[in-house]
This record gives structure tokens, C-alpha cells and sequence, in this order.
């Protein structure tokens, strides 16, 4: 008998495991093997817009994704540095060899878990209750909870051209009953499809064809418990490639259309929106000239260059001819060749906003399974799963983020509240509160929360406690610090395109106007604080006025998410409300008034009838 049983032991899976574990769960990891725990079967970096926030989110919740990340990192890069502080985002290159070691080490020494070596056949549910899992096998394992973080693995077919073959990603078995066995209890599948581009020798390319695209010369990390020396230098850091498709490589794919397996009529589930196969996105954007591609390292361990940007479903011979059209890769050997993978997805309008399933009690589900893509999604979604089935043994209230509180929190209540039909993909735009989940801020928003419910060491907070003493310290001491009008700091803000002081103000004062730094005015302070703490002083001054109305904004969605919804309520019957909304208040059931405002096709109108009812 375990406490929690998790199936998987991707992205997702390695953090609800962590997760359970830490908060004191006797926490049982079930993976086909222990070497691919952490793979990275499609693009090998941890990070991007938004989702390099997601990361920081991760660990100010106590994860592991992030430290991972920092200590495999083979380059570091700030993106969105020309735009404002809430779209900042990192992104790292990851070693995935170095970054699958790591994570398997860390599982196999952590307390309350134990790894077993096993493939799942079937979810075992009695009377709408799971209570453990079959292996293929033949061995049942008991669990007063059950994780599923099963990614691509159900019913997982690869594809490429016309041909179909029963396989999960990097040619690993997969589980056919899994997803029959959900079926079975009640809840929803549907297909969906992702992809991943071709490897090719790294020493068959021309690389001087191509446009370096180097990393960002700072210490820069996804963790606060980092330090300089567990990353690697700048100056031994490794660098990227941008190179762009040719009309050749158009006029091959357009030839060959029909023989890809997106438009053979092969492929019946929905593919991402956000990350298209190359075939894709010349059907969809026909008027394009180009589209820009990256060469990516895969590992120091490895001679592979990864072609982010060229996902492809075509057959073999195509993929040569395609390939070896595109600039400084004339001559390059394909290692490994592209393909689609198709899977069986659960409806995630069947979920809780705390991962629960709502049709089978302490079934929690994460990751890629619930219709998501990407790693740092999956990862967030484990994360709050283990967490959630934790205190949910433990009889405690859920914990669930507000779309305010964190990019983590957007998704799930995207998932919750739109559902999706195809790879759901994290984007800045999709948080109404960009300027409030930024990624210097993430452990203030997230840290002392993970600390009260467990899932955050008491070092760690002893840590956090440390940097916002130092935080305030800093804040204070700049505050008191006067600048008296002199030639020195008029020169500086000439030079930046303001008139010289006529009288004295604040460091406070002039760190206001904009591309003033901390940095810049560094000989008339004479201090020096961290470079982090600066530069959140720096945001934090500099948009003092939006963050305030974003944080009143934030605190009336807040308000109509403390209504909760009575669970009993009769939708159907439920007068002068419109027929839409009956229906999909029904199917959905939202917890609270706020959830059901974010329900699509729920009017004001119907918002205002339902918050009568229930505060009457």
C-alpha cells in the first residue's frame, strides 16, 4: 500500500512525485525505466516565453525542474530584454544526457520515494474511487491516491508518410489498456498530436552559413538556491544557429504534401497550434518567403544538432531531400528522422482546478495527458498534482493558484474552465496580469504559500527571508539617498535624453525615469547591492503606477473567486439563465463565481443571475 502512486516519470511525473514525497507521502514512481526518467524526446531546453516563468514558479514552490535545468545548462539566454519586465523570460540549452543523469540520481535518493521499474496496464477504480493500478505484469499495487502523468505513452502510435507504427517516443513501448481502463470509469479521451524535427551529425554541417545566436553574458538561473560556480561559465557556454527554409525546400514540401502523414488522411488527432510541423506552416502561412529554424546542441555527450523549427511527418526519402535544402546542411547526415506522435488525451473540463478528477474521487491527472504541451507546463501540473493529492489525504483544503498569483495558475484554470482540443501551449498573452507574474517576482508571489502548506524547505524559506531583508534594506537606504545637482550626474542623464537637476531628489526619484539604473548612478551612491535585488527595485519603481492598477484589478477577479458555488445546484432547471450557459455550467461545474465567469459562452448577464442566487 502506498499513499500515492504516480504513472510516469516524465516532466510532470518527477514533480508530483517529489512533491508527494516532501510532504511526507509514502510516494511509489512507476516508469518502463528509470534511464529515461526526465527525457527530452522533442526540443532539449527548459524555458521560453512564459513558460521560463512557469520554471521560476517551480521553484519558488520547492521543484526540481528548475536546479535541474541551472546545473545542465549549456547556455543561458534572457529573452524579451527589448520589451517590458512582464514578458522577461529565460531559456536555457539543455545537455539532455547530463539533465536525464541528474534527475534520475536525485529520485533515487529521496526519502518517502521509491522508483519501480514496471509498465501500468490499468487505473483500478471501485465504486468511482481509484484504489491502485495493474501492471502488465500482473502485479497490483494499492494506493489511496493515483497520479496519472502518463505524457504520449497512451495509445501512442508514430507516424511518418503513410505508414503508422505502435510505439511511444524515442521508440519506448506503449500501453493500450491504460486509457481503455479511464475509458471504462467514466472519463473522456480524445486524440492529439504532436511532433519532433530531425537530427543530423553535428560535424557534417557548414555552420558558417548559418547566424550564431550566442547566450546572454550574465549569471543568469531558473533557482534561487544556484550559485556561479554549478553553471557553466559564459566563455564555455555553447551557441545556437539561425538559419532560414530556401524556395527549394518549399517547392519539395509542397510536391510531397499528400505524402505527409498530416495530410494523407493518417493522422485523426489535433495538432499544436503554436508548434506546427514544417508542412504545416506552409499551408498556413502560404504568403511567407521563409521561415527561420535553429540548430540546436543536443548534449556534449552526443554528435546530434537538433532542427527546431522543422518538425515533419514525411516519409524518410522526403525528409533527405528536405533537409539537405536547407543552408550549410548540403551535405549533413540525418542521425535520427523526423515524425509525428499521436496519443490518447483526457478531457480536462472532466478535471478539478486542484488536478482531481471530478468522475473518479482521488485520481489526479498532469502533464501532456490533460491536453497540454511543453515540459515546464507538464512540470507546473505535476507539481500542483502531487501537491493537492497530499493534502488531500491529509484531509486539507486544496490548493489552488489565481490567475494573479501565477502563470501555473492561468493554465490550470484554462484547462479547467476552456478545456482544449488541441496541444495547449503557455503564452504571455494569455495572462491578464502580465505585469504581476514576472520572473523576478516569483517567490514573493508563490514561496511563502509553498512554505506554509510543506512543499517548500525550511531552509529554502529561511533563504527567501534573508533576500527580502535585503530587499527592504536596499529599498530603504536608496529612499534616503540624496543627489545634489553636480556635473557628474547631469552629464549621465544627458546622456540619456533628460534635462540636468536643477535640485536635489532621491535615488527613489530618479530611478523613475526611464533606462535610469541603479548601475548608471553607482558613483554617486556608493552602494552595492545583488544584482537581482537591484533590478526588481528597478521594475518595482519604474512601474509602480501599472503595477498598482493591475493589483486592484487582480483583487476584484479574487473577490468573485472567494464565492463558492453550491455543488448541488441544478443547472438545467436553473431559471432565466440562457440555454448556453445551463448546459455548460452543467458539464463543467465550476467551483466558484470567478470560475464561471471564465467559462466561454457565460454572458454578464448570466454571472449576475447565478451571484443573486447564491448570495441570497
Amino acid at each position: 500500500m502506498y499513499d500515492v502512486i504516480v504513472i510516469g516519470a516524465g516532466h510532470a511525473g518527477i514533480e508530483a512525485a517529489m512533491a508527494s514525497a516532501r510532504m511526507n507521502k509514502k510516494t511509489a514512481l512507476f516508469t518502463i525505466s528509470i534511464d529515461m526518467a526526465g527525457s527530452m524526446p522533442c526540443n532539449p531546453s527548459v524555458g521560453g516565453p512564459a513558460k521560463g516563468i512557469v520554471v521560476r514558479e517551480i521553484d519558488a514552490l520547492g521543484g526540481l525542474m528548475p536546479i535541474a535545468a541551472d546545473r545542465t545548462a549549456l547556455q543561458f539566454k534572457m529573452l524579451n530584454t527589448t520589451k517590458g519586465p512582464g514578458v522577461w523570460s529565460l531559456r536555457v540549452q539543455s545537455d539532455k544526457m547530463a539533465y536525464k543523469r541528474f534527475i534520475k540520481k536525485v529520485l533515487l535518493h529521496t526519502e518517502n520515494l521509491t522508483v519501480v521499474e514496471k509498465a501500468v496496464a490499468e487505473v483500478c477504480v471501485k465504486e468511482q474511487k481509484v484504489t491502485g493500478i495493474l501492471c502488465t505484469d500482473g502485479t497490483k499495487y494499492d494506493a489511496k491516491a493515483v497520479i496519472l502523468t502518463s505524457g504520449t505513452y497512451m495509445s501512442s502510435s508514430v507516424l511518418r508518410g503513410h505508414t503508422a507504427v505502435k510505439s511511444g517516443p524515442e521508440e519506448q513501448p506503449t500501453v493500450d489498456t491504460l486509457s481503455e481502463s479511464l475509458r471504462k470509469a467514466g472519463i473522456r479521451t480524445f486524440r492529439l498530436k504532436t511532433g519532433t524535427p530531425p537530427r543530423v551529425l553535428t560535424e557534417s554541417i557548414d555552420f558558417t552559413q548559418s547566424t550564431v545566436q550566442p547566450g546572454t553574458p550574465s549569471f543568469l538561473r531558473f533557482s534561487e538556491t544556484t550559485t556561479p560556480d554549478q553553471v557553466l561559465p559564459f566563455e564555455q557556454q555553447e551557441v545556437c544557429h539561425l538559419i532560414y527554409t530556401t524556395p527549394k525546400t518549399h517547392e519539395i514540401i509542397r510536391q510531397h504534401i499528400h505524402d505527409s502523414a498530416m495530410y494523407s488522411g493518417l493522422v485523426k488527432g489535433v495538432g499544436p497550434r503554436y508548434c506546427p510541423s514544417i508542412e504545416d506552416k506552409l499551408v498556413r502561412f502560404s504568403d511567407k518567403p521563409r521561415h527561420q529554424l535553429f540548430l540546436e546542441p543536443e548534449s556534449l555527450e552526443m554528435d546530434t544538432t537538433y532542427i527546431q523549427g522543422f518538425s515533419s511527418s514525411m516519409p524518410v526519402e522526403v525528409q533527405e531531400q528536405m533537409v539537405h535544402s536547407l543552408p550549410g546542411l548540403e551535405n549533413c547526415v540525418i542521425k535520427k528522422y523526423a515524425y509525428a506522435i499521436e496519443y490518447d488525451a483526457i478531457d480536462p473540463l472532466q478535471m478539478k482546478p486542484s488536478m482531481e478528477n471530478k468522475i473518479v474521487e482521488n485520481l489526479f491527472t498532469a502533464g501532456q495527458v490533460n491536453g497540454t504541451s511543453g515540459y515546464e507546463e507538464a512540470a507546473g501540473q505535476g507539481l500542483m498534482a502531487g501537491i493537492n493529492a497530499a493534502l488531500k489525504l491529509d484531509e486539507k483544503e486544496p490548493f489552488i493558484l489565481r490567475r494573479d498569483q501565477a502563470y501555473i495558475g492561468v493554465m490550470i484554470d484554462d484547462l479547467c474552465t476552456k478545456g482544449t482540443k488541441e496541444p495547449y501551449r503557455l503564452l504571455t498573452s494569455r495572462a491578464e496580469y502580465r505585469l504581476l507574474l514576472r520572473h523576478d517576482n516569483a517567490d514573493q508571489r508563490l514561496l511563502e504559500i509553498g512554505y506554509k502548506i510543506g512543499a517548500v524547505s525550511q531552509a529554502r524559506y529561511d533563504q527567501y527571508c534573508q533576500k527580502m531583508e535585503q530587499l527592504r534594506q536596499a529599498a530603504e537606504e536608496l529612499q534616503q539617498v540624496h543627489i545634489k545637482p553636480q556635473d557628474g550626474i547631469n552629464t549621465y542623464l544627458q546622456s540619456l535624453g533628460f534635462a540636468p537637476l536643477v535640485r536635489g531628489c532621491s535615488v527613489m526619484d530618479l530611478l523613475r525615469r526611464p533606462k535610469v539604473t541603479i548601475e548608471g548612478l553607482r558613483p554617486f551612491i556608493d552602494k552595492n547591492y545583488d544584482p537581482s535585488v537591484e533590478k526588481q527595485i528597478e521594475i518595482e519603481v519604474k512601474y509602480e503606477g501599472y503595477i498598482k492598477k493591475a493589483k486592484r484589478d487582480a483583487e476584484h477577479l479574487a473577490q468573485m473567486d472567494a464565492v463558492r458555488l453550491p455543488k448541488d445546484i441544478d443547472y438545467i432547471h436553473f431559471d432565466n439563465l440562457s440555454l448556453e450557459a445551463r448546459q455548460k455550467l452543467d458539464q463543467i461545474r465550476p467551483e466558484t463565481l470567478g470560475q464561471a465567469s471564465r467559462i466561454s459562452g457565460i454572458n454578464p448577464s448570466d454571472i449576475a443571475i447565478l451571484a443573486m442566487r447564491v448570495r441570497s
